[in-house]
């Protein structure tokens, strides 16, 4: 392992220990969040809830961009890349979904065993992350490498168009319980600025704990890949 990813990787670890820190900081005044009326101590979701589907829409990108690699040169090595992105993509954006189911309950919805209520927002987001099961479902349906590489990419730039209608342009103009939809004020209205100490340094350890686990996955997939081509060499 390169000493400089060993540096990245211990730079994240300190990064996110420093964000779960102020997270869950109690103590003190400079990071105890203010009671906000309904929201109360589950505003600190903010720090985790909100960051996740950042660090989803992030691979997405990155994705299409091996993707649109994978169709201009055929390399399996981008065919990996898009895959392992997208799939890093979904277990965020599944995280994002619980995340927000929970929320949900305790601000809108406590005393209930109400859990979803398919709010614009929430079914659009599962919606979105549907889309990109979808595009494992299409790979595992194909048997051929090459064409399974090519389908899956044309279908993850589909996929990708989608994201910032379903996740952020629709979900503003229909009526919902989430802040900054229609009729709502935003949720910078509603919680005190002090929240961004935390917030901003979230997404950006967020997105960083989603590129450890991509290139962990990338580093892996190719050692498969490169152990059945030796193994196919032998064979013959």
């Amino acid at each position: 392992m390169p000493p400089k990813y060993k540096t990245i990787r211990l730079v994240i670890v300190i990064w996110m220990t420093l964000v779960l820190l102020g997270a869950f900081s109690f103590g003190g005044t400079w990071l105890n969040i203010p009671k906000v009326a309904m929201l109360e101590h589950t505003a600190r979701n903010l720090y985790f809830h909100v960051p996740m589907w950042f660090t989803m829409m992030a691979l997405t990108a990155l994705s299409a961009v091996h993707a649109i690699q994978c169709l201009r040169t055929n390399s399996p090595v981008s065919d990996i890349r898009s895959r392992t992105a997208a799939l890093i993509a979904v277990t965020f954006g599944m995280l994002g979904l619980a995340t927000g189911s929970v929320w949900a309950h305790y601000t809108w919805y406590e005393g209930t065993n109400i859990w979803w209520n398919f709010d614009p927002k929430q079914t659009m987001a599962a919606v979105q992350v549907l889309i990109y099961c979808a595009y494992f479902a299409l790979r595992s349906a194909l048997d051929d490498p090459r064409k399974r590489a090519r389908i899956a990419a044309v279908y993850n730039l589909f996929a990708f168009a989608t994201v910032p209608f379903l996740l952020y342009v629709l979900p503003r103009q229909l009526e919902s319980l989430h802040p900054g939809a229609e009729g709502n004020p935003a949720f910078s209205d509603i919680t005190d600025p002090i929240m961004r100490v935390v917030f901003y340094p979230a997404v950006l350890g967020f997105i960083g704990v989603g590129w450890l686990l991509y290139t962990q996955r990338v580093r892996l997939a190719r050692a498969l890949m490169m152990l059945r081509s030796i193994e196919e060499d032998n064979h013959y």
